[in-house]
């Protein structure tokens, strides 16, 4: 079954990763301060990544800085 796992790093900072059913990582979340503030990230990734969609977008750099002028790819799956 697939699950959220909770953890804490070695400067006191907690994180989430979710694990597929066959146990693979699939998603490693940012740190937080609070145990609270990553159970809060583990419920806004459960109530938005059903409607999410998938965007390509040409460079990293787009998705770093949160930029949006190059192309988009908008796919389906």
């Amino acid at each position: 079954m697939p699950k959220f796992e909770v953890y804490s790093d070695e400067i006191g900072g907690y994180h989430f990763r979710l694990r597929a059913r066959n146990g693979q990582i699939i998603a490693v979340s940012q740190s937080y301060k609070s145990k609270e503030g990553c159970l809060k990230g583990i419920k806004s990734v459960k109530l938005n990544a059903s409607g999410a969609r998938i965007v390509i977008l040409e460079t990293e750099h787009e998705t770093e800085k949160g930029l949006s002028t190059g192309t988009e790819t908008q796919v389906s799956v």
